[in-house]
């Protein structure tokens, strides 16, 4: 599940559950409908309420990455804790958490 919250210049995507290969698809297509039609100049992924996360979740952020940068945006994650945090730091982008 995905809660969206768009002021234009800054989208916030509050992310919960899990964030596996039968979830991240679904959470891509939500996140990315809205960045079509808004090119914020920042995402931030709420990892807040993520139970679960495993390489596919490396795979969501670094395609919202790549998304943004097409159009000078910047992707930045926060609240990620426990096994979502280790994930992240293990795939070396500890530099895009708040």
């Amino acid at each position: 599940m995905v809660e969206i919250i768009n002021s234009g210049e800054q989208i916030t995507a509050g992310i919960a559950g899990d964030i596996d290969h039968h979830t991240a698809s679904g959470i891509r297509n939500e996140i990315d409908a809205v960045l079509e039609n808004t090119t914020p100049q920042l995402l931030i992924l709420d990892f807040g309420r993520v139970k679960f996360m495993d390489s596919s979740g490396i795979g969501l952020i670094l395609g919202r990455q790549r998304v943004l940068q097409g159009f000078g945006g910047q992707l930045l994650i926060k609240n990620a804790t426990g096994h979502a945090e280790k994930i992240v730091k293990l795939a070396g982008l500890s530099n895009l958490m708040l």
